[in-house]
């Protein structure tokens, strides 16, 4: 009876063992997607910058004002995003991968703007301040033993409630709204971050072996989500930190 026992306490450790190997291994390649994603991203903001042409083709030079060439990026980014997401499963993991790769860097031009309007000083330590909030929140999900579960469905309706709010803002110009815009995103994506960590570890346990298809479009799908999270807690946090030319 004792050695049952013993023999069934190594198989479940063993068992807890490999599931924490296969987790830590998927988070992983997630973190390295979504630091491509990000270098990318900010490589694309700053070349878009530093380039007259490019520059003038999205912004009017006389006003600043956005092109349409600008709000056709910004449609077309959206697309890819709710593409990609709705039809993963259905591509091919290089068509999936390059959907993913090409957002990234679709994205990075249009948030070239923050390189006209911000010092690059600022820009710098909020995307580290970001960056070292990322990695705090991101460790509190994998290790935490509490279900975020129903911090996340709240998280999302006060998400909802943030781009409605931004929506209607966008006609009343209204600057104690749009504090409590800023102030509200901060917090949701700080709780995201927590909660997407939390579920892409969880899929890391069932997504099955590392090399096949569909543990690489998972893990491109969890990248999607913490680059996301990562860039817009960045803007909600330049609104407070950054220093406008």
């Amino acid at each position: 009876m004792e050695n049952n026992e013993y023999r069934n306490t190594a198989e479940n450790y063993t068992l807890k063992q490999t599931v924490a190997s296969q987790q830590a291994t998927f988070i992983a390649k997630v973190y390295m997607w979504m630091s491509l994603a990000l270098a990318i991203t900010g490589l694309a903001a700053y070349y878009t910058a530093t380039s007259e042409p490019l520059l003038n083709l999205m912004f009017k030079p006389i006003t600043g004002a956005p092109t349409f060439l600008f709000y056709a990026l910004i449609i077309g980014e959206l697309a890819l995003v709710f593409w990609l997401s709705a039809a993963i499963n259905k591509m091919t993991l290089s068509l999936a991968t390059a959907v993913f790769l090409f957002y990234s860097l679709v994205n990075g031009m249009t948030l070239s703007m923050i390189f006209i309007a911000y010092t690059m000083s600022s820009i710098a330590t909020t995307f580290f301040i970001t960056a070292g909030t990322f990695a705090i929140m991101s460790a509190y999900g994998y290790f935490t033993k509490t279900d975020l579960t129903k911090m996340g469905k709240i998280l999302f309706m006060a998400l909802i409630g943030i781009v409605l709010a931004t929506i209607v803002n966008i006609f009343l110009h209204n600057g104690t709204l749009n504090l409590i815009i800023s102030i509200v995103g901060v917090l949701v994506f700080v709780g995201l971050i927590a909660y997407d960590t939390q579920k892409i570890k969880e899929i890391g346990a069932t997504i099955g072996e590392n090399g096949t298809e569909n543990y690489s479009k998972g893990a491109i799908m969890g990248a999607l989500s913490l680059y996301l999270d990562f860039i817009n807690l960045f803007l909600f946090l330049l609104r407070f930190l950054g220093d406008r030319r």
